[in-house]
C-alpha cells in the first residue's frame, strides 16, 4: 500500500482493498472469515505478517488466524494471552487514531509478558519514520454498536501486523486504511460469529424438533397400543372434562367405540354411588378406585390416575387419564370383605358386623328426659337445630330451637345424627324407633342330636332364608352365633315389631326339609329398643334377656310346633 509520500494513491490499490473487504464479508465460515482477515491485511495492506486475536466469552485473546510466516503461524496460532495483558498493551504507546502504536524505545518492556507475538529480526533504522523490529501495531476490533460506530461496541478483537513491505512507518493513508480495514474486519467477524451462532441454533433446533417428534412418535405408540386403558381429556373451559382421544383399550374395557367416546367426561360414565369419589380426586396426579358403565349398562371396576400434560410453556394444558381394569381384584376383595363380615354357612351378617350396623346407629347423648325433643330429634334429625318446623293437624308451627338442648347427656349443636329413641311404656304411643328382635331357634339340638349336623345346618340355612324374605329392605338380619339370630328393623312401634316377631316365627314354625325328611322347629323372640346413650352389647343383652322371659313364660311343649 502506498504512503502519502507519494502524489497520489494508485486505483489498484484501492481496488485491492476493496476486494479484501468483500472477501471477509463472503466467507462462510467464522475460521474462514478471520483467515481472511489475516491475509487482507497481508496483501492488500502490505504487511509482511498479520495477526488476528480473537476475544473469548472469557475475556482472554486467542491467535485464531496468521497470515505471512508459516513458522509464525506454526508456533502462536491457537495461543491465549491474558486480557489484563492486552488491555496493558492498549493503554500504553502513541494514539493513531483508533490504531495504537507502540515504537520500540517502549515496547522492550513487553518483550516478556504472556501476549503470544511475533516480530521479525532485521537492522537498526537508519533515519526517522523507518520501521524498527521492536516497533508494534495493534488495530482493536469493536462490536458494531447502536448507532453503527466502530468503537462503540464491545472489544471482540486486535489485528496485529509487522513490518510493513516498503519497510518504512505507515503513513496517515496508510493508518486510515488500516483502520478502515480493522473496522469491515469486526463487522464482518460479528456477522460471522451471528450466522455461525444462527446455524448452531438452527441444528440445536433440529435436532430438538427430531427429538420432539420422535417423543410424540413414542408417546402415540405408548398411548395407541398400551395395554390399559387411556384417555386424553380437556383440561379447564367450558368443556372441562370432555374426553378428546382414547385408546383401543379403552375403548374395548367400556364396550363403546371410539367415536362415541368423544360425546363424554369420565362424570357420564361413572357409577352415581362414585361421582364422589371421582369429584374428591384432584385432577392434577389423582387417583381413584370407581365403576364406569359400560356399553351394555354394566359396571366395572377401574383405577384412574390422571397427569396434567403442557402442549407447550403457556399452551393449554390436556388432562393424560390412565384407566385400569380391577374389576377381578376388586372381586376377591369385596369377597374377602364379604367373609369377614359374614357367616359362611347362612350368608347372612355375622355377630361382628352385626355390631358394627348396630354402634353405627347410636351416638354417646343419652336419650333425652324430654320425648318430644327425642321425638323431634328423630324426625329432624338432619334439619338445621334452629326455626324447625312441624306439621301437626294441618297447621304448621314454626319454633326458634335454641342450639343447645336442656337435659341430661352431652349434645353438639352442630350434630345432624337422627337420634335412635325408645317408644314409651308397654302401650303403643305412635313412637318410631329402632327395633331389635334377638331369635332363639326352640328344638333345634334335637335335630342335630336325632339327625346330624348336615340337618342342623340345612335347617339353619332355611331360617336364614325365612327371616331374610320376611323383613323389609334395609331391615339386617344377622346370625349371631350356633341357632340365634337377630334382626334390626328401624321405624317400628311396639305393636309392629309385635307383629313382625309373630310373622317370623309362623315362617319358621313350617315344616323344612332337611336330609331327605321334614322337620320342624319353633322359635323364641326377645324384642329390645336401641337408644343413643346405649351400646351394642347393651342393646343385645336387652334382646336376649327379653328372649329368655318370652321363652320361659311360654310352656315347653308349646315352644316348638314339632
Amino acid at each position: 500500500m502506498e504512503t502519502e509520500s507519494e502524489p497520489y494513491v494508485r486505483l489498484a490499490s484501492l481496488r485491492q482493498l476493496h476486494q479484501a473487504m468483500a472477501d471477509m464479508n463472503t466467507a462462510r465460515s467464522l475460521a474462514d472469515t478471520l483467515q481472511t482477515v489475516a491475509d487482507g491485511v497481508v496483501h492488500a495492506l502490505g504487511y509482511e505478517m498479520a495477526c488476528v486475536n480473537l476475544a473469548r466469552p472469557d475475556g482472554d485473546l486467542v491467535v485464531a488466524a496468521f497470515a505471512g510466516n508459516s513458522a509464525a503461524e506454526a508456533l502462536i496460532t491457537g495461543r491465549v494471552g491474558p486480557r489484563a495483558s492486552w488491555e496493558r498493551r492498549l493503554n500504553m504507546g502513541e494514539r493513531w487514531g483508533d490504531l495504537i502504536f507502540i515504537p520500540h524505545t517502549e515496547g522492550w518492556i513487553l518483550d516478556d509478558d504472556d501476549v503470544p507475538q511475533w516480530y521479525t529480526d532485521g537492522p537498526a533504522p537508519r533515519f526517522e519514520d523507518e520501521w524498527h523490529p521492536s516497533d508494534r501495531l495493534f488495530a482493536p476490533m469493536y462490536a458494531p454498536g447502536p448507532q453503527g460506530g466502530g468503537t462503540s461496541g464491545e472489544l471482540i478483537g486486535v489485528l496485529s501486523v509487522d513490518r510493513p513491505r516498503n519497510g518504512r512507518r505507515p503513513g496517515a493513508w496508510g493508518r486510515e486504511a488500516l483502520q478502515m480495514y480493522a473496522f469491515q474486519a469486526a463487522i464482518a467477524i460479528s456477522n460471522a460469529r451471528l450466522r455461525s451462532n444462527m446455524q448452531r441454533a438452527l441444528v440445536r433446533l433440529e435436532r430438538e424438533q427430531q427429538a420432539l417428534r420422535a417423543s410424540e412418535e413414542s408417546f402415540r405408540q405408548a398411548f395407541e397400543y398400551a395395554p390399559s386403558g387411556m384417555a386424553i381429556a380437556e383440561m379447564g373451559g367450558d368443556q372441562h372434562g370432555r374426553i378428546l382421544r382414547t385408546n383401543d383399550a379403552l375403548c374395548r374395557l367400556l364396550g363403546r367405540p371410539a367415536s362415541a367416546m368423544r360425546r363424554y367426561s369420565f362424570s357420564d360414565l361413572v357409577h352415581p354411588e362414585d361421582i364422589g369419589t371421582l369429584l374428591r380426586t384432584s385432577a392434577e396426579g389423582g387417583r381413584a378406585e370407581l365403576r364406569l358403565r359400560r356399553r351394555d349398562g354394566s359396571h366395572i371396576w377401574t383405577s384412574l390416575r390422571n397427569s396434567v400434560v403442557a402442549d407447550a410453556a403457556d399452551g393449554p394444558r390436556f388432562l393424560l387419564t390412565h384407566v385400569e381394569d380391577i374389576e377381578e381384584r376388586k372381586r376377591r376383595e369385596l369377597a374377602l370383605a364379604h367373609r369377614a363380615s359374614h357367616d359362611s354357612l347362612t350368608g347372612l351378617p355375622n355377630s361382628a358386623e352385626l355390631r358394627s350396623r348396630l354402634a353405627a346407629r347410636l351416638c354417646t347423648r343419652p336419650q333425652s328426659a324430654h320425648p318430644a325433643v327425642d321425638a323431634m330429634d328423630a324426625a329432624y334429625g338432619d334439619a338445621p337445630h334452629n326455626d324447625l318446623v312441624l306439621d301437626s293437624g294441618g297447621h304448621r308451627f314454626d319454633f326458634d330451637f335454641p342450639p343447645q338442648l336442656p337435659g341430661p347427656g352431652p349434645y353438639d349443636g352442630h350434630d345432624h345424627h337422627v337420634h335412635a329413641i325408645t317408644p314409651e311404656g308397654d302401650r303403643d304411643d305412635g313412637t318410631k324407633g329402632l327395633a331389635v328382635l334377638f331369635c332363639d331357634l326352640d328344638g333345634f339340638k334335637s335335630i342335630n342330636d336325632r339327625f346330624g349336623h348336615n340337618a342342623g345346618d340345612a335347617v339353619l340355612i332355611e331360617v336364614a332364608r325365612r327371616l331374610s324374605g320376611g323383613v323389609r329392605d334395609g331391615d339386617t338380619v344377622a346370625r349371631l352365633g350356633g341357632d340365634e339370630f337377630v334382626i334390626l328393623a328401624d321405624g317400628l312401634g311396639r305393636a309392629d315389631a309385635a307383629d313382625l316377631a309373630v310373622r317370623l316365627r309362623n315362617e319358621i314354625i313350617q315344616p323344612i326339609r332337611a336330609e331327605g325328611r321334614a322337620v320342624r322347629v319353633g322359635a323364641s323372640f326377645g324384642i329390645g329398643w336401641a337408644h343413643c346413650g346405649m351400646t351394642a352389647d347393651e342393646v343385645l343383652k336387652s334382646a336376649d334377656e327379653r328372649m329368655y322371659i318370652e321363652k320361659r313364660s311360654r310352656p315347653k311343649q308349646h315352644r316348638r310346633a314339632g
